[in-house]
């Protein structure tokens, strides 16, 4: 109750601890100052106010930079001039001194001397300067005549290297050095531009097409040469490195030529010394050698190689070892003039000397012994880079062919002898065989007649029973748009397909009637994190957000990311489509990265080989193309092409269900895949059965099924006929549903495929069919939900072969001989023979494959393909620019950007449409109907033969009509009139605006951030090198997102 006086000392809330500094860079400058000083480290102030005038270098001012100040993290100051050269801490006062551990050094540098001293007056001379102290300072420039810059700078603490600039006149320059854009050091450092070298002539002035024929270049003034290179305009393959003897001589190694025809022209040669191209008393520039007019002074004809051959044009010479060996080499004639010592012929890795040389006969002679254990040596002759072997010289003695010739002529005596034995013997047992051949010959033929008889029928018969099937009403199970954009761009982690197998069974009611919702985290709901670290993240992401709404930021951020050895191809992928849903609401200017991201990629190719771009999704770009082509090509895939695709699945599946289908293979009778057609004459009875399912609210249906069905594929064509106008994801599941066959008004069985009752064959247990239990058609059978899986059955198609089987042994043809008398009645004929069938299901599905892809070709007058026709007409302006008039590269290009970038992972991958189910048969026929599309939109004629696989084969004929259509629609395309900027951008403003508010970009922004975080460093130094981002001073922008994110400043939680 009463108040007294605390002598403890209060502590002042607010008060930092004394800075600590832990890095500074760089640790040296000049003594004029001006030294741009990083320095890193904790408690640097709370405001910029706190630091203005607190940090010193010794006694020495270094003023800090507004804009590059990070709270509390980082300050970046000017060094103030120092009078003498002295080394000292860094310190920064805030209320309470911090001190470096690290000293900063003011030097003095000094410059000795530059090497060479002299050059051509054209430039490009690389010189060095030798002095001390060189490597200070943040800043450097070289000055010549302080004019003009020295360039490709590099530098140590004791040299700095550069390339000399070129002069019109010749004369002794100064060069001196300037650090930090303060005062030139020279130190009298000059150096003396002479005149340019001069070349009179070469000789000879004719090469062989392999190339590497020496030309020996003459002129004066070569000693001033660095480096010399020649190129063969038109026709040379490479630019070839020369070598420099004198002053006065060069030699020069001809290129290998490409493209040579008879009758060319001599090709015009071009030298280029010390970087410039030379043009008699002027070298230019070898960065811009077409802004003058020049005309080569020197020309080099090609021929075709020369070619030997031995005096009797033998191709085996036989030598015996211990006997000199000469050589007679006949040589055809040729223009090339060739001397004695521009050939070398070699036996095996011995050099044969050359003694006599004309025009069309080389001796040779060769005086040293074979030491090999080799019985076969290669005689070879080569002139330049040109290598022909002309024979082979054989080592051996007479003893060896005696011997051979006597080994073999025994061997024939005793084959002949066992020859005659055998025809004897064949010959009294051919009368017997040839009676039983004709009667085999008759079985096969009649087998081939009845199958291709069958096969005929079925094909006419088909197409009006399937139309009329598809005709029903049924509502085509379109994805949503945002599940259509997971499941496209992210393949691996969104499917319906795969959602289904973790919920758990609910009644059929619930199943059938409500709709199951992906629960991608990239879909629109709530982004969970921490609420304690949800201000700063939140913060975090909105700045990372203006960074990458930044065209310079993300362009150094995606080319920084690409060039990490360990951003492989799908990180690549990943980053390309969390880009596209967090720019989703700005098309306009993710259409803009594209572009631009899209010229560094043609420059890239085109350098190499152009018709090779978009093939492959190997980079950010390519998949970011992807993934506009998607959000582009959405509405006429769901209005145009939709139907017919959604028509011509169902035909597929239809087509396959017609006839006999392996449950453990998956092989099948109708199918467009020879991998997948079963090879068997499976006797299969259709069975009409009445099937009633409890507790879905409908009456019974009459289904059609295959006695040799599994009681699984019955269960699955059940479920279809009763779910058919249900998105498969709401379909019960065969594992959770009972099937139980009434035989008599007391007596029920449940079906299943494994039981008590399942037969042994060959030693492997048979799956349960209709025809097991003898069902008869028009049974009735019950479905209903059951309340206890059947976990005593995986897949079937899981299934370990080497225990079960459905219609087919595994091992039938291996052990033919093996089988029991009751498996010998089963029909034997060629399996080639079923392959008709491949042809009758084509025949059946081909009105629905021709109805889609004349929809995919279509253009639509009420809605013309404007996204498409914009970026066609981009890749015609980057050939134009490039210089790429062939129209296949063009042709090819466009192919890869829609085609194959877009339409053919569309029927592929038909899941990513529509609420399906995708078997592996129907995934095996697709990829045939892809494959046929593929080739319809190549250039290159296919070469067919009897060799060729079936997949080919099937769509020979209908290929080239397909192409037709695609030409048609390429030139439909090109003469539509060209979209403004304008138009476009109003395009996909508009298809933004529809999908508004369907993405959490939140999410993907923060997946963006974990590879922004795994090579932050990269990203920085990419950043920090780009002198764009480097002036928007973005690198430290980017460095406070990493602060905000890891709260490295508030240590709020360890969460984010």
């Amino acid at each position: 109750s009463s108040c007294r006086l605390n002598t403890e000392s209060l502590q002042v809330p607010g008060m930092c601890p004394p800075p600590e500094i832990r890095k500074i860079e760089p640790l040296n400058g000049p003594l004029e100052g001006g030294t741009l000083v990083t320095i890193r480290g904790r408690n640097l102030g709370r405001r910029f106010s706190d630091i203005v005038n607190a940090v010193r270098i010794g006694n020495v001012k270094c003023s800090p930079l507004r804009d590059r100040y990070i709270v509390s993290e980082e300050i970046v100051c000017w060094t103030g001039e120092a009078a003498e050269e002295f080394s000292d801490v860094v310190t920064v006062n805030v209320s309470r001194e911090g001190r470096s551990r690290e000293r900063f050094s003011y030097v003095l540098p000094v410059l000795k001397f530059i090497s060479p001293s002299t050059g051509p007056k054209a430039g490009g001379t690389k010189v060095t300067i030798i002095g001390n102290n060189l490597n200070v300072g943040s800043e450097l420039r070289v000055l010549v005549n302080n004019t003009k810059e020295c360039e490709d700078l590099s530098r140590t603490d004791t040299t700095i290297t550069c390339t000399m600039p070129g002069v019109e006149i010749t004369t002794t320059v100064r060069v001196c050095v300037q650090f930090e854009n303060k005062s030139c050091i020279s130190d009298n450092c000059t150096f003396t531009y002479e005149k340019n070298p001069v070349i009179t002539s070469i000789t000879p002035q004719k090469s062989q097409v392999s190339g590497g024929r020496i030309i020996t270049v003459e002129g004066t003034g070569f000693l001033m040469a660095q480096s010399v290179s020649m190129v063969v305009h038109a026709i040379g393959k490479e630019q070839t490195n020369c070598k420099v003897h004198t002053d006065t001589v060069i030699t020069c190694p001809s290129p290998a030529a490409s493209n040579l025809t008879v009758g060319s022209k001599p090709a015009p040669v071009d030298f280029y010394i010390n970087g410039r191209l030379y043009a008699e008393d002027s070298l230019f520039p070898l960065e811009h050698p077409e802004e003058a007019i020049h005309i080569s002074q020197f020309h080099l004809e090609y021929y075709a190689d020369p070619q030997f051959f031995t005096a009797k044009k033998e191709k085996w010479i036989k030598h015996h070892p211990g006997e000199p060996l000469t050589l007679v080499i006949h040589k055809e004639p040729d223009n090339l003039g060739l001397e004695s010592n521009e050939y070398e012929v070699k036996i095996g890795l011995i050099s044969c000397e050359i003694q006599i040389v004309s025009d069309k006969v080389i001796h040779c002679s060769v005086n040293e012994s074979f030491s090999t254990s080799e019985s076969q040596l290669p005689v070879t002759i080569q002139v330049g880079k040109f290598i022909q072997t002309i024979a082979m010289l054989h080592l051996g003695g007479i003893e060896m062919a005696i011997t051979v010739s006597t080994v073999v002529c025994s061997i024939l005596l005793l084959v002949s002898i066992v020859a005659l034995f055998v025809f004897c013997t064949k010959s009294r047992r051919a009368e017997r065989y040839w009676q039983k051949t004709l009667l085999q010959m008759e079985e096969m033929e009649s087998q081939i007649r009845e199958e291709i008889r069958k096969g005929f029928a079925e094909l006419q018969t088909d197409m009006t029973d399937l139309t009329k099937e598809l005709n029903r009403s049924q509502g085509i199970p379109f994805l949503e748009y945002k599940y259509f954009v997971t499941r496209t761009f992210f393949p691996k982690c969104s499917s319906l397909y795969e959602e289904r197998y973790v919920l758990p069974s609910q009644h059929l009611n619930s199943q059938m009637g409500s709709q199951i919702q992906e629960t991608h985290p990239l879909l629109l709901g709530e982004w969970k994190i921490p609420e304690n670290c949800r201000p700063n993240m939140e913060e975090g992401i909105a700045l990372f957000s203006t960074l990458l709404n930044n065209k310079h930021f993300l362009i150094v951020f995606v080319h920084g990311l690409e060039q990490q050895k360990d951003f492989a191809v799908r990180d690549r992928c990943n980053l390309a489509s969390l880009l596209t849903i967090a720019l989703h609401g700005k098309l306009e200017y993710y259409t803009s990265i594209m572009k631009d991201l899209l010229v560094d990629l043609i420059d890239a190719s085109a350098s190499k080989n152009p018709k090779l771009m978009l093939r492959r999704t190997e980079s950010v770009v390519e998949k970011m193309l992807t993934n506009w082509m998607s959000i582009c090509m959405y509405s006429f895939l769901r209005e145009t092409v939709g139907e017919p695709f959604f028509l011509l699945l169902c035909a597929i599946k239809q087509q396959i269900n017609k006839g006999s289908i392996d449950a453990i293979t998956g092989k099948a009778r109708y199918t467009l895949n020879e991998e997948w057609l079963l090879r068997e004459n499976i006797e299969a009875k259709p069975r009409n059965l009445n099937v009633s399912f409890q507790g879905c609210g409908m009456d019974s249906l009459s289904v059609r099924v295959m006695d040799t069905d599994t009681l699984s594929q019955v269960k699955e064509k059940i479920l279809e006929a009763f779910c058919k106008n249900i998105p498969y994801s709401q379909w019960p599941r065969v594992e959770d549903v009972d099937l139980e066959w009434f035989a008599t008004s007391t007596d029920s069985y449940i079906l299943r495929d494994l039981d008590d009752t399942s037969v042994m064959e060959d030693g492997r247990k048979k799956l349960n069919t209709l025809a097991h239990y003898k069902i008869p058609d028009g049974a009735s059978l019950a479905m209903s939900l059951t309340d206890k899986k059947d976990t005593t059955l995986s897949r079937v198609k899981d299934l370990d072969t080497e225990k079960y089987f459905h219609l087919v042994l595994p091992t039938d043809e291996l052990n033919e001989n093996k089988k029991s008398h009751r498996q010998s009645h089963r029909k034997k004929v060629l399996p080639e023979i079923y392959l008709t069938r491949l042809l009758s299901t084509k025949g059946t599905l081909q009105k629905f494959l021709d109805d889609l892809f004349k929809a995919i070709l279509s253009i639509r007058e009420d809605k013309p393909p404007v996204a498409i026709k914009y970026f066609f007409d981009f890749l015609e302006e980057q050939a134009e620019k490039r210089g790429i008039s062939d129209p296949d590269t063009l042709h090819i290009w466009k192919t890869n950007s829609l085609p194959l970038r877009f339409w053919v992972n569309i029927l592929k991958n038909p899941q990513f449409v529509f609420d399906i189910d995708k078997t592996d048969h129907i995934d095996a026929c697709l990829s045939v109907i892809a494959q046929a599309f593929i080739d319809a939109c190549s250039i290159s004629d296919l070469q067919l033969g009897k060799d060729s696989p079936t997949n080919k084969l099937l769509y020979a004929k209908e290929i080239p009509e397909y192409r037709k259509i695609v030409q048609k629609y390429y030139k439909q395309i090109h003469d539509m009139p060209p979209l403004s900027e304008q138009e476009m951008n109003a395009h996909l403003a508009e298809e933004s605006r529809k999908c508004r508010n369907e993405f959490n970009t939140n999410v993907a922004m923060t997946e963006i951030y974990k590879y922004a975080k795994r090579y932050r460093s990269q990203i920085v130094n990419a950043l920090d090198s780009n002198p764009t981002t480097r002036r928007m001073q973005l690198q430290h922008k980017f460095e406070q997102v990493i602060a905000l994110m890891e709260d490295n400043i508030y240590e709020c939680c360890s969460e984010a």
